[in-house]
């Protein structure tokens, strides 16, 4: 029986589900995301979408409800509404719009949707969304950093959902109130528990952030202090100097016009004193750029290797060079003092968590200088704060225990971990929370926090997904009340409890567990859906090494099972990187192909039948081969990943590009136009799929991808994402046999059948160029070999009598320059904006649509298309697709940016066409007629 198909193995409002994508990078407050930090998470939108369409039948795939293509195009268009909606950020807890969406999955599963299952959970996103549309969801990890990550968005509220607060400022509202619905209730109680603890270790360490005096000229009187900024230094090698140098990326402490601000090294009897000058710099230079260093003092260059012995001999210090403090609507900005300096200089707490930092050389810069702990990130004042904030977190757990009893909830003595629902397990959800919190003060509590003289506060550690060396930097207070406090970031927390992408309704129940992807968890006939490791895209566990030491000394004894290794477990972490292995690359290699290959064997004695398997996979650019050989682009990871799900035992039946960046930006600024990821779509492959021969797998991939691509063209996806997307109905036909056999009895490679589908797509844009008239072929191949520029008269002459045009023709129709021996296309603002009717040249269509769209918009467009009939407009838009591919591979930014933005305004192009013809009822022509003036 053949398996009923699901949207997303037909065709997605793409560009909608990329445009809700990529605004979703833009938000901060009450993302999930803000919970606690993770690299290279799926957009919620991203995850949201592709959970929905694979559960929601394709109206292709019931005939006797939808017997034409025309119905079957108007129902499919009906679910992309639906989909449109469901998909954007505001709509993340609307109940009409869920309530739409999850009728749509329960009328395609019989009122029986599955479990999904995430075995590479991550950050979470896909196991929210699975919940967010009233599936069972599972996750699990490896990386215990990752596993509480997903047991405080998916477990843990749905387990303490509907609850009002224990606290006592909340207490009066208990039993009779309604008024606290999802986590409303427990982020009431961190709330509360969190502004304790800040007031508990104000009296512990409060000393240890004195107030600062502010000088007479700056408005006198004392104030808070936000930052102390500290410059790392070492010994000048210069014998005749031997200063204590500092090493400054910058001395600019404001950017902010008429409040400018930096800092001066004076010099004074070999020394060096810091003055902060409330000014304009001449330059904005520090001591340190990518060659090495410059002493301040006399001027002597420093080479790096010199920085990193004395690193390594622990003769690298640090000064106190500017003080940042509260004033009234702006920042105070003050010369340091010893005073200030002293406060600083206390020793190191007596139980503080530590490891030696992984061996990392690509992302981990600091080892490279002596700083090889992660104790040693952190000035002695930082980590007796993060020790006072971790101590409290289980001194806040008993509270809030004490207080839920007193409050009237049961106490049944079972911890979280154990499945406890009563009091004691509820005191230790609430310390999750606050533990992350720790965590996130850990990211703004170090040594490598940056000052931005921008937005005039510290930088999180996290920037990027690696530990870089930082000179100078800013020592942040946790104390206050401006970036980088306690308060701010309970603050944000609270902005993530309170949105609607995270406080929705929770049907079902949320399961997270601590698993090995290539290991059975025992779970069966479920829906999968996951984003695994990329070869050595990013090295978790070593990353969360820096969180994991603070979430155990929080946490240890909530689930001693989870941190009971002193680390982050790494040997089974499937990644590629050489350092694990003496740096023998394909010994590497192996580890993650082996793995990965088992992995997917996982996923299939899993996955359900019923619905499709959808796979993340990271994309990156430089994997693709050198360009000399176009015809050979096929990408080695898209090798190794497609290999291991075939060799898994399925079959591809769509691939979708998923872009965070919108795509004509990325295009625009010339920059990497693939997407972010790519979306797989898999099923379980027949056990008595047939082998095929090399030349029965090309016709049959002849047969069906011009239909697919054809079908993917009328959806209007974007021409940026079609060669991606064109790879799924292609592999769809290699994936099906279970083998290919190649002329010589040897089995096809994955990378073979990739470069044969990358040449069908090839012939199907030339057929399409087929379909034009004689002048527009003429263009097409005169625009992919020389762009706009000139060429000699002859050689022009010679190739379009190929094509049985003229060049004097063409000059005269506005479509080519040709004078004085040299011959040029036109470009789209030397052509007429209008041409006479009788014209029938497609070229010139499309350059009038791509030049109308570019300086009049969709009203534009769609005053040149109203009048149109036949098939001419469509045509136009199909040739826009095949200019993109050529100003693509060509590296004509700006062309292909022109080209992608007509396409994906199409529908809106019609629909305003349609308005007009609507008002103008009389038959057009197929281009406006104006007269000459």
């Amino acid at each position: 029986m053949m398996a009923i198909k699901k949207l997303i193995e037909v065709a997605l409002p793409l560009e909608a589900i990329n445009i809700a994508s990529a605004r979703e990078k833009s938000i901060r407050h009450g993302h999930p995301s803000t919970l606690h930090l993770w690299w290279a998470r799926r957009p919620l939108a991203t995850a949201r979408a592709v959970i929905w369409s694979s559960l929601v039948d394709d109206p292709s795939s019931h005939p006797e409800m939808f017997p034409t293509e025309e119905e079957q195009i108007k129902e499919r268009q009906r679910l992309f509404f639906i989909l449109e909606k469901l998909v954007k950020w505001e709509n993340s807890n609307n109940k009409e719009i869920l309530a739409e969406a999850k009728a749509e999955i329960m009328k395609s599963t019989n009122g029986n949707p599955p479990a999904l299952l995430d075995p590479f959970a991550g950050g979470g996103a896909i196991p929210l969304e699975a919940q967010r549309l009233g599936l069972e969801a599972h996750a699990s990890d490896l990386n215990p950093v990752a596993v509480m990550i997903n047991k405080a968005m998916i477990e843990i509220p749905a387990e303490f959902a509907d609850l009002a607060p224990v606290n006592p400022d909340a207490r009066v509202l208990i039993g009779g109130s309604d008024a606290w619905s999802g986590a409303q209730g427990l982020a009431g109680d961190v709330l509360y528990y969190g502004k304790w603890m800040k007031e508990e270790a104000f009296k512990r360490i409060g000393h240890l952030y004195p107030k600062v005096m502010v000088p007479k000229e700056l408005g006198g009187g004392k104030a808070t202090v936000i930052a102390w900024i500290w410059a790392r230094t070492v010994k000048c090698p210069n014998p005749a100097c031997g200063c204590e140098m500092p090493l400054v990326r910058s001395f600019v402490l404001a950017k902010k016009k008429g409040k400018e601000a930096f800092v001066e090294p004076i010099f004074e009897d070999g020394q060096i004193r810091y003055v902060v000058k409330h000014e304009k710099p001449q330059n904005d230079t520090g001591t340190v750029n990518r060659q090495g260093a410059t002493c301040a003092l006399c001027g002597a260059p420093v080479a790096f290797s010199y920085i990193r012995d004395e690193g390594k001999k622990h003769r690298m210090g640090q000064k106190l060079i500017a003080v940042v403090a509260e004033g009234k609507g702006c920042r105070i900005y003050i010369s340091p003092t010893e005073e200030l300096s002293q406060c600083a200089i206390i020793p190191k707490p007596e139980e503080y968590p530590d490891a030696v930092i992984h061996n990392n050389p690509r992302d981990f810069k600091t080892p490279n200088y002596g700083m090889t702990t992660f104790s040693e990130l952190f000035t002695n004042r930082q980590l007796t704060t993060l020790t006072t904030f971790s101590d409290l977190v289980q001194a806040a757990q008993n509270k809030v225990t004490e207080d839920a009893v007193t409050a009237g909830m049961r106490n049944d003595y079972m911890s979280l971990a154990d499945g406890g629902k009563g009091a004691t397990a509820y005191g230790q959800a609430v310390g999750v929370y606050l533990a992350f919190l720790v965590d996130k003060l850990a990211d703004l509590c170090n040594s490598l926090n940056r000052w931005e003289p921008n937005a005039q506060c510290p930088r999180q550690l996290f920037a990027r997904q690696a530990i870089p060396m930082v000179w100078d930097f800013a020592e942040g207070n946790p104390l206050g009340s401006s970036s980088g406090s306690w308060e701010v970031l309970l603050r944000n927390l609270m902005g993530c409890f309170t949105a609607d992408a995270f406080n929705f309704s929770r049907d079902t129940p949320g399961s997270v567990k601590q698993f090995d992807a290539q290991s059975d968890n025992g779970l069966r006939n479920i829906m999968i859906s996951t984003d695994p490791p990329y070869y050595d895209n990013i090295g978790y566990a070593d990353l969360s090494d820096f969180f994991y030491i603070w979430l155990r000394r929080s946490l240890k004894d909530t689930y001693p099972k989870l941190f009971w290794t002193l680390l982050v477990p790494k040997a089974e972490e499937l990644v590629a990187t050489p350092y694990r292995f003496d740096g023998d690359n394909k010994k590497a290699r192996d580890f993650f192909e082996d793995g990965m290959f088992m992995a997917c064997c996982q996923l299939y004695i899993y996955a359900s039948g019923d619905v499709p398997v959808t796979i993340y996979y990271a994309f990156k650019q430089s994997e693709s081969d050198e360009e000399e050989n176009e015809t050979q682009n096929a990408s080695t990871g898209w090798e190794t990943m497609l290999s291991a799900i075939i060799r898994a035992g399925f079959t591809l039946t769509g691939t979708w590009p998923m872009r965070t960046e919108m795509g004509s930006r990325a295009i625009a600024q010339g920059t990497n136009a693939l997407a972010s990821s790519i979306v797989l779509v898999c099923r379980k492959r027949p056990d008595d799929a047939p082998i095929c021969t090399r030349r029965n797998f090309i016709n049959e991939l002849k047969r069906e991808i011009k239909p697919a691509l054809q079908k993917l063209q009328r959806s209007n996806i974007a021409p940026v994402d079609l060669a991606q997307s064109a790879i799924g109905p292609g592999m769809a036909v290699y994936s099906r046999f279970s083998k290919v056999l190649e002329a010589d009895g040897s089995p096809m490679g994955v990378r073979s059948a990739l470069q044969i589908i990358n040449q069908e797509l090839g012939i199907f844009f030339n057929e399409q160029d087929g379909e034009l008239d004689r002048d527009s072929r003429f263009c097409i191949e005169l625009y992919s070999q020389y762009a706009f520029n000139d060429i000699k008269f002859g050689d022009a002459d010679t190739l379009a009598r190929a094509k049985n045009t003229s060049v004097v023709a063409l000059a005269s129709r506005g479509i080519l320059y040709a004078q004085k021996g040299v011959v040029h296309l036109l470009g789209r603002d030397e052509i007429p904006a209008k041409v006479d009717s009788s014209e029938r040249i497609i070229w010139l269509l499309t350059q009038q649509l791509t030049q109308a769209i570019e300086t009049g918009g969709i009203a534009a467009c769609a005053e040149i298309v109203a009048p149109m009939y036949g098939s001419n407009a469509e045509q136009a838009k199909s040739l826009a697709y095949r200019l993109f591919t050529i100003a693509e591979r060509k590296g004509w930014s700006q062309e292909a940016y022109a080209y992608n933005t007509l396409v994906i305004a199409w529908p809106e192009i019609q629909s305003r066409a349609a308005d007009l013809q609507a008002i103008k009822p009389e038959q057009g022509t197929l281009f406006d007629t104006t007269e000459n003036n």
